[in-house]
């Protein structure tokens, strides 16, 4: 590719609301360009990183009997109503009516489309396992598009789904796309760890994400560097504290003024955090009000306390709603309240004699306990775990890490199948509602990951799989120096004859401005030619990543650019065969 003729001009400047480095990059890069929030064109070269992105992910799951197929992205409600999530999936849903008046939404995900597949062409237990997948647009009206391709609107997806006769086999093909992801994104150049997660809006029992570390991902995920323990913080647990088998004291009344927090409340009484109870308030979707209650040293984990409430989402509660149901806010405990459910975590109930509020303001409770002062509907673990916190494993401090989810696997079980009557006839002939599992990855997202962990203050630092060009080939001279040039357009023929993919900058222009561009998108190599080289008849050749350059004959430049670039390729190969050795 001549860059004379390349769509797309590259930037000196990103816009000023551009705030991660992939999104100032390849906005600079000309790889991409804003149409709206979170809605992106993919240039040429964008496009190039994305489709080798896709290739790559082709490959690894035809590799483990995956079968290519295209599913709609317009989905009638109906199919979504079966399953239960028309209504319980909020805004970010996007529902509107056809012609003929008929409520429709646009695909977010493909469960229900998938499933409707199912039970229309899967009757016999003959014909499980199988495993379908497609990459296909997806619209979700995010609230935040943030961050360029890591977080958009409207994106392409990878989604695959696995259909098996029992858990066993699902627990297979499981194992098989978290051995196929280590692969996918090994070869695609990215550091990523394995973590246990929410099952979210998905449903099922089971789902682990791929999180890519990064200063800037959205994610945080507890790591223990002692053992491997690894979580997203949404469900991270920690070792806790042994119970302490305190007798229960005599609740009584003490007079507090100005103690709202609980930090003003323990400095008031000089105890520590750990001898107070913090009570924290929700409205659930239901219309129900959760009142949940921690020690005074733990914070609430809201994912946590969602599945323990039984609640698919939870909003703060408001002033008059908290002094609805018998409570004070600044001074709250469940000790006399009505209309609520009691959500207390396991430091509550292993913590004897808990000061807590009085629901007055002014005042709270000494020695408060559970059973005795109030009664808890629910007792779960509704903490939030913390970097320092000790791993559930083995003890040793947890560690908190920033991280961009790449990919996600789900044990969906019959969730869908159920409710869609997906079902298949045994040998016996008895009927059997197909198990399921879902397994997503985002190529736009994976293309801006790999910007995020590969790149200097030049511009991109492509890994070679991925590369929008394997070599970026420039001549260096004045307006009356043609035999740079030529040389240059005789290694553009041979290069390319060599089965080379090349961006040839052929441009007239500075050779600063040559040299700030290839860095600027970051092609893995760089191969140029000037006056001063052709007068040794040599070209010069420097990795992207590499601070020195190399000088070759022109006879050399061939064989030594594919001999580097074998040497990347194989780097990526190698660290892609050991994929699976951190398989739980």
């Amino acid at each position: 590719m001549r860059m004379s003729h390349m769509f797309g001009r590259t930037l000196r400047e990103a816009p000023g609301d551009a705030e991660l480095p992939s999104h100032r990059l390849m906005l600079r890069a000309a790889f991409m360009r804003p149409l709206g929030a979170g809605i992106y064109s993919l240039l040429p070269l964008g496009w190039r990183v994305v489709r080798k992105v896709e290739q790559i992910i082709r490959e690894e799951m035809n590799a483990i009997g995956g079968q290519e197929l295209l599913m709609p992205v317009v989905h009638p409600a109906d199919i979504w109503r079966e399953s239960g999530r028309y209504d319980a999936v909020g805004p970010e849903m996007t529902r509107f009516k056809d012609r003929g008046d008929r409520d429709m939404v646009l695909a977010m995900t493909h469960e229900e489309i998938v499933t409707d597949l199912a039970r229309q062409e899967i009757n016999s237990y003959r014909q499980l396992p199988m495993l379908v997948y497609h990459i296909q647009t997806k619209w979700r009206d995010e609230p935040r598009s943030r961050g360029g391709l890591i977080r958009v609107r409207e994106f392409t997806m990878k989604d695959s789904y696995t259909l098996d006769l029992d858990e066993a086999g699902l627990d297979e093909q499981y194992k098989n796309h978290w051995r196929a992801y280590e692969r996918i994104f090994r070869r695609a150049g990215l550091e990523f760890v394995v973590v246990g997660a929410d099952t979210g809006m998905m449903g099922g029992s089971a789902s682990h994400e791929f999180m890519a570390l990064s200063q800037y991902g959205e994610d945080i995920v507890l790591i223990c560097p002692e053992c491997g323990y690894a979580d997203n913080r949404e469900v991270a647990t920690f070792e806790r504290d042994p119970a302490t088998g305190e007798a229960p004291l005599p609740m009584e009344e003490v007079e507090t003024p100005s103690t709202t927090t609980i930090q003003s409340l323990a400095d008031f009484l000089d105890i520590p955090l750990a001898k107070t109870a913090k009570a924290v308030f929700y409205r659930g979707d239901s219309g129900k009000f959760v009142f949940a209650v921690i020690r005074g040293d733990l914070d609430i984990n809201e994912t946590k306390l969602r599945k323990a409430s039984g609640e698919g989402g939870l909003t703060p509660a408001t002033v008059e709603e908290i002094r609805a149901i018998g409570a004070e806010p600044g001074y709250g405990s469940p000790v006399g309240v009505r209309n609520a459910l009691v959500v207390i975590d396991e430091s509550v109930r292993d913590s004897p004699n808990l000061v807590a509020g009085a629901n007055r303001i002014g005042w709270h409770l000494r020695n408060t306990n559970p059973g005795r002062d109030y009664a808890p509907d629910v007792i779960a673990d509704i903490a939030s775990a913390e970097a320092g916190f000790p791993c559930p494993t083995c003890g040793a401090p947890l560690t908190a890490e920033r991280a961009i989810e790449v990919g996600n696997i789900f044990k969906l079980g019959t969730r869908y199948s159920q409710a869609l009557g997906a079902e298949y006839l045994d040998a016996e002939g008895m009927s059997h509602p197909i198990v399921m599992g879902s397994y997503g990855i985002g190529s736009g997202r994976v293309s801006a990951t790999i910007v995020e962990q590969h790149h200097d203050d030049r511009g991109i630092i492509w890994p070679v799989s991925v590369a929008p060009y394997e070599v970026s080939l420039m001549w260096i001279g004045g307006e009356n120096e043609t035999e740079p040039q030529e040389a240059a357009d005789r290694l553009f023929d041979e290069l390319t004859r060599a089965g080379t993919e090349v961006l040839y900058d052929d441009r007239p222009e500075r050779a600063g401005v040559k040299f700030n561009d290839a860095d600027l998108i970051g092609n893995p190599i760089r191969v140029s030619v000037s006056s001063r080289t052709l007068g040794k008849g040599e070209a010069e050749i420097k990795l992207r990543a590499a601070s020195e350059a190399v000088f070759v004959p022109l006879t050399e430049v061939v064989p030594t650019v594919r001999g580097m670039l074998d040497a990347l390729y194989a780097t990526l190969r190698d660290d892609a065969r050991a994929a699976g050795g951190s398989m739980e």
